[in-house]
Parts: C-alpha cells; structure tokens; sequence
C-alpha cells in the first residue's frame, strides 16, 4: 500500500478526533460557530438601497459531512487498491 494512502487514512482520523475534543474541551464552541454560519450570509449583505450588480454567492460547506466523505472516500479507494492486487 502506498505511503500517501497510510498518511491520508491516518490525517483523517487525527483531525476527526482532534476537533472533536476541542469541541468537548469548549463546550459552547460548535453552537458559536454553527450561530456565525448561519449569521454569515445577513453580514454580506448590501445596506439597503446599494445593490451591487455582481454577483454575491457564498458557499457554505458542512465541515462534518465533508469530514465523514473524506473519509469513506478514503476507505473506498484503499480498499479498491487492496481488492486490485
């Protein structure tokens, strides 16, 4: 198995356990940064009567649902390597 998949399996799990206990040592973190995201979009707005005329789309990603595909992913093509051989 190639290094870079080791590397790649293993960097998602750290990350998923690193942020989920900084989410446990801040209690009120993860509902303080779901509040901002979901205030995010009302702070780009323009003041009222200055609409501009180019576009303001934001993409707001799930950073958990991205995190858990990364890692299925990850597992998936690991195992489509190892099912090759």
């Amino acid at each position: 198995m190639p290094p870079w998949l080791w590397f790649s399996i293993l960097a998602s799990v750290v990350l998923t356990v690193v942020l989920n206990v900084a989410l446990r040592l801040f209690p009120g973190a993860g509902r303080r940064i779901g509040d901002s995201i979901d205030r995010a979009p009302e702070r780009q707005e323009p003041p009222a009567g200055e609409h501009d005329d180019r576009s303001r789309v934001r993409v707001i990603v799930p950073w958990r649902l991205m995190l858990a595909g990364s890692l299925l992913l990850t597992l998936v093509l690991n195992l489509a390597l190892w099912l090759s051989r």
